[in-house]
């Protein structure tokens, strides 16, 4: 009963968190204007939830310390992310635009092949947007740098690829089937499981819970382990 309490307790923390994070992610956008906010907020988002996961001594955070860490990643980066992330957006609307055109244009078989294709573009690319945040989150490099490191990711991290496109299209359906639930948590929720994917499965040097939480993982092993024994 006792280890149920304090896994319900840290639930709640985790929820709340990501509640916090949704609040601090509307309200800065706006204070950009939109246009100047949005991405710097989702730069923020990123950095708050990779330092909540490698503090891992102290994951008991309060509403202050969530906000004051995601505010303070916004402040400071207005300007970078904003040239990060307006090339990657036009890219992907042209994707998507090209993706629409195809499947409400008669073109026969050949149209078939094209949409096909341009949906894998689509499905990659995304994933590859999702994983360059978390990279820029977590390394101080240039652009081109954390673009060339994310698409190999995509490649090389295949499990944690599928993992984050399992995980996100859980998400969505969540959204589409209860549409409170994406007004209450908005980006905040698939951030968070794709820093999460990461952190599982992306081997990331500095955001890896191999590294982070050795001991607990090793706990967890063992007691699989000997879970199959018996």
């Amino acid at each position: 009963m006792g280890r149920f309490a304090i896994w319900y307790e840290h639930m709640c923390r985790i929820i709340m968190n990501v509640f916090v994070v949704h609040i601090a992610f509307l309200a800065h956008t706006l204070l950009g204007v939109v246009v100047v906010g949005f991405f710097p907020s989702i730069a923020a988002t990123n950095v708050t939830y990779r330092t909540w996961l490698r503090d891992v001594k102290d994951r008991e955070w309060r509403v202050r310390q969530t906000w004051t860490v995601f505010h303070r990643a916004w402040k400071s980066d207005l300007l970078k992310a904003n040239e990060f992330g307006y090339p990657q957006f036009i890219l992907w609307f042209l994707l998507m635009w090209d993706y629409y055109i195809a499947n409400n244009n008669d073109m026969g078989k050949v149209g078939i092949g094209v949409s096909g294709v341009l949906l894998l573009l689509n499905v990659l690319y995304g994933l590859f947007v999702f994983l360059s945040w978390i990279v820029r989150a977590n390394f101080n490099e240039n652009a081109w740098w954390i673009l060339r490191y994310s698409l190999s990711m995509v490649v090389a991290r295949p499990l944690c690829s599928l993992m984050l496109l399992i995980l996100t299209g859980i998400v969505m359906w969540a959204y589409f089937k209860w549409p409170g639930l994406a007004a209450a948590f908005g980006v905040a929720i698939p951030a968070f499981a794709a820093v999460m994917t990461v952190y599982s499965f992306g081997r990331l040097p500095g955001m890896d819970v191999h590294v982070l939480e050795p001991q607990g993982h090793t706990r967890r092993s063992q007691n699989k382990k000997n879970a199959h024994q018996h």
